[in-house]
């Protein structure tokens, strides 16, 4: 039996929410300025949605299946990439599926934080490169606005909601995905956590919405700067490729100063950067597939230009994708689908958030109850038990617990 060489990206398609939160929103209920969150992150506005994540990536994929010319009824997967799943069982990727009227695909769910698309993306196309599909949709999704701890201005300006997908086919031509790094800081797992969402927190008197967020801005910048840079240096080095032969960086958008670094230890010019952080905030991994969109959309893809897209999330995993593009660069056809319209203001939405959160108060006792496996991993050293040595992380290639990344 032969294989198909390549996954073609095929369609692409994003979904944003039409309500736009500002900076100066965000200063009617904290302590914070545009002037403050705009020097600090680039970010002027963000977006917060009035529907679910599944109903987000549901228009997201259809307006990339259109785009490709896919019906539903011939797609042999779907990947849900993100952290915003409605349920954990069934999962969310099944709820696309349904909504889109894909009877015929799989579906899995892949969290890899803000990493998920483009860990989704290498899967996909590694299972169309295998022969064990056709074609997938893989879509990158975040609804933060509903787990956000807006009392903490450290995260409440970072974030925004919105969705990305595209289509991937089978095919011989040279394009789609050349070159993946993979890999996860295991160091610096702690730097970013949500607390209040998982098995930990059962049966601790928790409030469902109640968040309290773990977040180390500082170890963050450098650990995601040395991560990205070192993934990106290393993919184009091994597939033969210098700064000069890549038409467009499109890297995850956490923050502005991020992605300039990145550029810089990449060699690549910010004139071939996509930025999209000053207009929709971080959207975690539906940053890079909302970029994608966004640099079609304004004629920046041209067609066989070479892509990079480095990304890294809580974990936290990092990694660097080569992406050949093919030659068409315009969709075969749109979608007729929607989102329901939306009767109030991003601020408004926002406000029915906070007044039914109190993540400092009530649920502070069970927030901060559990224990976690790199304590529990650290604390095993200490005793000279199994699993004592929680890895080290080396400058150069990033090795991670004695491998390479991506190894």
């Amino acid at each position: 039996m032969t294989h198909p060489r390549h996954a073609a990206i095929t369609g692409w398609g994003k979904a944003l929410p039409p309500a736009v939160l500002t900076n100066h929103d965000i200063a009617t209920f904290l302590d914070t300025s545009d002037e403050w969150i705009t020097q600090r992150t680039g970010m002027k506005e963000r977006r917060v949605s009035h529907v679910s994540a599944i109903e987000l990536a549901t228009l997201a994929s259809s307006r990339a299946l259109a785009c490709a010319g896919l019906d539903a009824a011939d797609l042999d997967l779907v990947v849900y990439g993100g952290c915003s799943n409605e349920e954990t069982v069934p999962n969310s990727a099944s709820g696309v599926q349904v909504a889109l009227g894909a009877a015929n695909a799989a579906a899995m769910d892949l969290n890899t934080a803000c990493t998920s698309f483009l860990y989704g993306l290498s899967a996909a196309s590694s299972m169309i490169q295998a022969g064990v599909v056709r074609n997938a949709v893989v879509i990158g999704v975040e609804l933060i606005s509903r787990y956000l701890d807006w009392s903490n201005r450290n995260v409440a300006v970072l974030f925004g909601d919105g969705a990305g997908a595209v289509v991937l086919q089978a095919s011989d031509n040279d394009e789609g995905v050349i070159g993946t790094v993979l890999g996860c800081d295991v160091e610096s797992r702690q730097s970013l956590r949500v607390r209040g969402m998982g098995c930990g927190y059962a049966g601790r008197n928790i409030t469902f919405g109640d968040m309290l967020w773990d977040f180390d801005g500082p170890v963050i910048f450098r650990r995601a700067v040395r991560a990205m840079s070192a993934a990106s240096t290393r993919v184009m080095r091994e597939h033969g490729v210098t700064p000069d032969d890549i038409d467009l960086v499109i890297p995850h958008q956490a923050n502005l100063r991020i992605i300039e670094s990145v550029a810089r230890d990449a060699g690549v010019p910010m004139e071939r950067v996509i930025v999209t952080v000053h207009k929709y905030g971080n959207m975690s991994t539906a940053t890079v597939p909302v970029s994608l969109v966004d640099a079609l959309d304004e004629g920046r893809v041209k067609p066989g230009a070479l892509l990079l897209m480095p990304a890294f999330g809580g974990g936290l995993t990092y990694c660097a994708l080569l992406v050949r593009w093919g030659q068409r660069v315009t969709p075969l056809g749109e979608s007729t689908m929607a989102l329901p319209p939306c009767d109030k203001t991003a601020l408004e939405l926002v406000n029915d958030i906070r007044a039914n959160q109190d993540p400092h108060g009530r649920s502070m006792a069970g927030l901060m109850a559990p224990v976690f496996a790199e304590s529990r991993a650290a604390e095993s050293a200490v005793d000279g038990t199994q699993g004592g040595d929680v890895g080290t992380v080396r400058e150069g290639d990033l090795a991670v617990s004695g491998q390479e990344p991506g190894r």
